[in-house]
C-alpha cells in the first residue's frame, strides 16, 4: 500500500492545486459573495457529490489500466509534474482577478439549484478531469489493490477540497473583504511557487514499489 511519506506529499499536493483558483473556486466565490455563504457552501456539495462519481469511475477502471500500463506510470508522472508547474506558472502570471468586484455579477438560483451547479462545474473542470485522470494514477502502488488505493486517495482530495472550498465561501459570504484583489494575488503567488516546486519534487522524485 501507499507509504506515509507519500500520503503526506499527496495530501499537500492536493491543498495546493484545490487552493488554485480556477473554475470551481470563481463560482463558489461569486455565489457567495452575491447572495451569501449558503450558496457557495451549496455549490462545495455539489462539487462534492460530482467528485465522488469521478472516484468510483477511476476506481472502477484503474485496476484493469494498472495491469497493463506497467511502464506509463513513468509518464503519467512526468504529465502530473508538468501540469502542476504549468498551473503554477499560470498562477504567477495571474492578475488577482477573482477579488474584483466584478465577480459578483452573477444568477441567482435556489440551493438545490447551486448545488446542480457545482456538480455539472466539477465534471466540466479539465483541472479535475486531468487531476483523477492523470495525477492521482501514478500515487497508486501497482502491486497493492488499485480500487482501494485510489478510493483512499479520491477520498483525501474530497476531504481537502470540503474543507478549502468551503472556506472560500465563507471567505467570500462572511467577510468579502478578505478576498480583495490584493490579497488573491499574494494567494496566487505563494501557491504557485509551491506548485512549481512540488512538480520539479515530482518529476525527480523516483517511484517506490
Amino acid at each position: 500500500m501507499i507509504d506515509w511519506p507519500t500520503l503526506v506529499a499527496y495530501t499537500l499536493a492536493c491543498a495546493l492545486i484545490v487552493i488554485v483558483p480556477g473554475p470551481t473556486v470563481t463560482v463558489i466565490i461569486a455565489n457567495s459573495l452575491r447572495t451569501g455563504a449558503r450558496s457557495g457552501l451549496a455549490n462545495v456539495a455539489g462539487t462534492q457529490a460530482g467528485l465522488l462519481v469521478m472516484i468510483g469511475v477511476l476506481a472502477l477502471g484503474l485496476e484493469t489500466v494498472v495491469s497493463v500500463m506497467g511502464e506509463m506510470f513513468v509518464w503519467l508522472k512526468l504529465a502530473g509534474a508538468a501540469y502542476l508547474i504549468w498551473l503554477g506558472i499560470k498562477l504567477w502570471r495571474s492578475d488577482g482577478s477573482l477579488g474584483d468586484p466584478d465577480a459578483k455579477d452573477v444568477a441567482e438560483r435556489s440551493l438545490r439549484g447551486y448545488f446542480w451547479q457545482g456538480f455539472f462545474v466539477i465534471w466540466s473542470n479539465p483541472k479535475a478531469l486531468f487531476f483523477f485522470g492523470a495525477f492521482i494514477p501514478q500515487f497508486i502502488v501497482p502491486e497493492g489493490n488499485a480500487a482501494l488505493q485510489t478510493l483512499l486517495l479520491g477520498l483525501i482530495f474530497m476531504a481537502v477540497a470540503t474543507v478549502l472550498d468551503g472556506a472560500y465561501a465563507l471567505a467570500a459570504g462572511k467577510t468579502g473583504g478578505l478576498l480583495s484583489r490584493r490579497n488573491v494575488r499574494i494567494l496566487e503567488k505563494v501557491s504557485g511557487t509551491f506548485l512549481i516546486g512540488g512538480g520539479i519534487w515530482l518529476a525527480l522524485s523516483k517511484r517506490t514499489a
